[in-house]
């Protein structure tokens, strides 16, 4: 073929027909078994030299059924009733955090499989041609599978797509992911240490499809789209997979450290450890940083689903995954639409005057349990005005807040009181500093989850027990007190409010970077 020409699709199916036939050929195969037992011979010395330091230590928490299935109205891998406790392991040593992980859209230059795809599309590719059915495919079975693949879709968004999707469906919906990660969980060598705890899969798979959807579904459809999945970066963190040996690395749905931090939290609420927390169990995170008011509008059912909510009063561990991830990082959309949604008391679009105090009042309260006297809302109304700039005034919408550079500042005031405090101590330049830092800086939950694991780590190596209902013996809130006994109103935390302009009213739940689902 002349230099630099392109193989025509027609062609293209040709030549992956015949490197199928050949790799087919019982030749070919004693070939490749006998080149990969001389490269196995040392690589099986070097893994058993450092298998038995996998593991780590210990940590006590919640044993699922084995025999556990994905239940209706829960997301796949949604834990069910735990009877007994038994240890999660804290996973395997990950390299040292120097600077902030591999994010972005970088593509993988590894090992390939069949047809040009990523490794980690092995899963996908074998269900795809029946052999989750059948425990084997056929070379005729598999390719007139992709022949069919390379006829209908035309990017690796559509063909990832294709190979995951129930017959018949043109989205992926949470069940969908389960095999594929189930086979991650199997097979990459940075979860080895997981194998040996099989009951904990269903859990960490649980934690990446909560994660997935919550940065991908962009749409809070619970259907990704061929249009959503190009937009993202998942992609090109699953072809990451085959190069990162260290799966802690890839911070944005992979992490194992991540996966537990998040349970281990979720195991602090869960005081009967039936995997399901209601109001009361909530609002006992971070000492109980979070008002009550914003703690109902959760339990409201307007960030979470399921019918366990508005029946039982009840959220799920999938639910909790997206409640901590947006407590913890409220600069991000999909936190600054979770929040909006909570705060969003009637619905129409737009945080009234009339919504901002409801908040605000129980701040007030606490304020004053704290001997803390609180800016009026009068006051405080100017200073977040000021803050978000709204286009129309007296109504705050959801763009607002995503233009607003301290979004996180504006909820944090009106309903979580240990970082209002927090804020309370810094000045708006510092402020401001940190949110336009440029550079690939670790995110807000980032950073939270690296401190969280180091602390659960250093508790271990220490064998101090981690107890259900165990508190400090000066809550993070008390600490703050003897730099705030002074009047709050003595202390502007803002410049006064400037001019506000007026543009057409905010339509609800589109912006910029939110297209609708194709």
């Amino acid at each position: 073929m002349p230099p630099g020409k392109v193989l025509q699709p027609v062609l293209k199916m040709k030549v992956d027909e015949l490197f199928l036939c050949w790799l087919s050929e019982s030749s070919t195969q004693a070939m490749l078994r006998d080149c990969l037992r001389r490269i196995q011979v040392p690589a099986r010395a070097e893994r058993g030299a450092g298998d038995a330091e996998l593991p780590g230590p210990r940590l006590a928490a919640a044993a699922p059924d084995p025999a556990w299935r994905p239940r209706e109205c829960e997301g796949p891998g949604a834990p069910g009733p735990t009877p007994a406790p038994t240890a999660l392991p804290v996973g395997a040593a990950s390299s040292a955090r120097s600077g902030p992980p591999v994010r972005g859209p970088r593509r993988s230059g590894g090992t390939r499989v069949a047809c040009g795809c990523p490794l980690y599309w092995k899963g996908p590719l074998f269900c795809g041609a029946g052999g989750e059915r059948t425990g084997s495919v056929s070379v005729h079975k598999f390719v007139a599978m992709w022949r069919k693949v390379l006829q209908n879709c035309h990017d690796d968004a559509a063909k990832f797509v294709h190979l995951l999707v129930s017959p018949g469906c043109s989205y992926l919906v949470q069940e969908d992911f389960v095999p594929f990660l189930q086979d991650v969980v199997n097979t990459h060598p940075g979860l080895a240490f997981l194998k040996e705890a099989a009951e904990f899969h269903s859990r960490y798979i649980t934690t990446v499809i909560q994660r997935i959807f919550y940065t991908v579904n962009r749409s809070w459809s619970g259907r990704i789209t061929c249009a959503e999945l190009r937009r993202s970066t998942f992609l090109q963190n699953v072809a990451l997979l085959e190069e990162e040996a260290d799966i802690n690395q890839l911070t944005e749905f992979f992490s194992y450290e991540h996966f537990y931090v998040i349970y281990c939290k979720f195991w602090e609420l869960d005081t009967d450890h039936d995997l399901l927390i209601d109001a009361q169990d909530l609002a006992r995170h971070n000492d109980h940083a979070i008002s009550t008011k914003m703690i109902d509008r959760i339990f409201s059912g307007a960030v979470t689903r399921g019918k366990k909510v508005q029946k039982e009063g009840k959220i799920s561990y999938a639910d909790f995954v997206w409640f901590l991830i947006s407590e913890e990082d409220k600069k991000t959309p999909t936190s600054i639409e979770y929040w909006f949604r909570c705060m969003d008391l009637d619905g129409d679009g737009a945080l009234s005057m009339f919504e901002l105090e409801y908040f605000y009042e129980e701040q007030c309260r606490r304020l004053d349990s704290m001997a803390i006297e609180a800016l009026p809302f009068e006051d405080c109304l100017c200073q977040m005005l000021d803050l978000v700039k709204p286009q129309t005034e007296g109504r705050i919408t959801l763009q607002d807040l995503k233009r607003c550079k301290l979004a996180n500042v504006f909820f944090d005031t009106f309903f979580n009181i240990e970082k209002y405090l927090d804020h309370e101590q810094k000045e708006q330049a510092s402020l401001l500093r940190e949110s336009e830092s440029e550079g690939p800086e670790l995110s807000d939950w980032e950073r939270f989850a690296a401190e969280e694991y180091d602390i659960l780590v250093a508790e271990e190596a220490a064998g101090d027990p981690w107890e259900d209902g165990y508190e400090a013996e000066l809550s993070p809130v008390e600490q703050k007190l003897s730099a705030l006994r002074s009047p709050l109103a003595q202390r502007p935390f803002l410049e006064a409010p400037g001019g506000l302009g007026t543009v057409e009213l905010y339509e609800y739940e589109c912006g910029g970077d939110d297209l609708p689902p194709s």
